[in-house]
């Protein structure tokens, strides 16, 4: 039984889904962040479970030569990277690791590997942020949330993101301080600013800016336009109304409150309204990779019908209505279905069609009116599928089904459950789309296997 706060001597042999070093001692899994795969270092135990412990590294004995120096001076505080600490060669091995290891483990399959395809960059790639905003002695700040917490570390740099969106955020900040806006107080549900959110479009160059506010009114905008109005691309300013308690940043209610209340990008050839509720990936490059993976997976022809799950702002859908003869895009979020249909005919698509409703629901439905679906796309959120469109997909039961996956234990349960219903895993990848973060995407293409 390992002690609390004794120092014991470890060898880093694996990962967890978070990127935390493993390493066994006493037949003990020791989580230990911040350590790389091989390294032998001395660990303090911090808290002792039944079968696991939660260790701080003291010293490393022997240094990986995937170490590197952290570009990042606040990197060990902050909850937004994970992997500042190694170099981009050890991160990527170890996330195609990770979905091999949960496809293999969790889906029952026996891959020896999963490739993964690597971003050009690890830096300014992301073109979304959320900056939580805080008080500190009468100054408003905003930053990113320290790791398992909602204690705020102020970034003044954030480096894997653009310089705009630092830029937005300091504007606002300024602002706050000098006319005194409130910021809100999650423990007395008082004041009013939450959250800055900052979105560019990554060809187009567009920036939206959007307020979260425990409240339907700012005030002092004009001099807030005056700041945003001499940042680069500054297009649109929105205010979003949250007033309730709990840690979901957007609220329902959205107030044009300058601009259109959106921005436009272009992806895979596609122009896309983004409103600050569409999802639209974070890596511009990365997801135009991903996306042409996933259609080239899918192997429409002309004479194939595509249901697009989970469809979001329609980048999948419309991307593959240029092969497809009709493709249909399901999706929850009333504004993103908004934004799909004027993203379909911005572009001139007619053999597209979006329907507002969950996944298995629309699924449901579209077969009772005898629509049938020769290729089924699905792109859901970190849950994976819920029992009713694994169901509706079985009777679907399509030639070719191609996962897009962002949680690889949900996709590899969802790859076991799909197989007891007649499909075949028949390929794996994995694309990074978020580097020193641990978060990966994947895709899996799986085939029905004749009856």
């Amino acid at each position: 039984m390992l002690i609390k706060n004794q120092i014991y001597e470890a060898t880093v042999t694996d990962y967890t889904a978070e990127g935390q070093g493993v390493a066994r001692i006493e037949g003990c899994a020791v989580f230990i962040p911040n350590a790389i795969a091989g390294e032998k270092c001395t660990v303090r135990i911090e808290k002792v479970g039944k079968t696991w412990a939660a260790g701080k590294m003291v010293q490393i004995l022997e240094r990986s030569p995937h170490r590197i120096n952290r570009a990042c001076p606040v990197a060990k505080l902050c909850g937004g990277c994970d992997f500042h600490h190694m170099d981009y060669e050890e991160e990527c091995r170890l996330k195609a690791s990770r979905v091999r290891d949960c496809l293999n483990r969790l889906g029952g399959q026996k891959l020896e590997e999963v490739p993964i395809h690597g971003a050009p960059s690890t830096t300014c790639y992301r073109n979304k942020a959320q900056y939580p905003v805080a008080v500190e002695k009468g100054r408003a700040y905003a930053g990113f949330f320290k790791a398992g917490t909602h204690q705020v570390i102020e970034n003044k740099r954030c480096l894997i993101l653009p310089e705009v969106a630092d830029q937005v955020k300091d504007a606002v900040i300024d602002w706050m301080n000098q006319y005194r806006i409130s910021v809100y107080d999650e423990e007395t549900h008082r004041g009013l600013v939450r959250h800055i959110y900052v979105r560019q479009g990554a060809v187009s160059r567009q920036v939206l800016v959007c307020i979260v506010a425990n409240g339907r009114k700012l005030n002092r905008i004009p001099e807030l336009l005056d700041r945003l109005k001499k940042i680069p691309g500054f297009a649109t300013l929105v205010l979003s109304v949250n007033t309730r308690p709990g840690n979901a940043v957007l609220g329902d209610e959205f107030i044009t409150l300058w601009g259109p209340g959106y921005i436009e990008d272009t992806l895979c050839g596609l122009t896309f309204r983004l409103s600050p509720r569409s999802f639209y990936q974070v890596n511009h490059h990365q997801a135009q990779e991903l996306y042409r993976a996933a259609i080239t997976a899918a192997g429409i022809t002309k004479a194939d019908t595509v249901l697009d799950l989970y469809c979001g702002v329609g980048t999948i859908t419309l991307a593959m209505s240029q092969a497809a003869g009709r493709v249909i895009g399901v999706e929850v979020i009333p504004q993103a279905v908004e934004d799909a249909k004027q993203n379909a005919l911005r572009n001139g698509v007619t053999n597209a069609e979006f329907i507002c409703a969950d996944a298995g629901e629309a699924a449901l439905a579209l077969e009772r009116q005898g629509i049938k679906a020769d290729v089924v796309v699905v792109d859901p959120p970190r849950k994976g599928l819920n029992a009713d469109a694994i169901e509706a997909i079985h009777r679907f039961s399509p030639r070719r089904l191609v996962y897009v996956s962002c949680d690889p234990a949900t996709l590899a349960r969802d790859v076991a459950l799909l197989e007891q219903r007649g499909f075949r895993l028949q390929n794996a990848q994995a694309f990074d789309l978020f580097p020193r973060c641990a978060h990966v995407e994947s895709i899996v293409t799986m085939i029905k296997e004749e009856q």
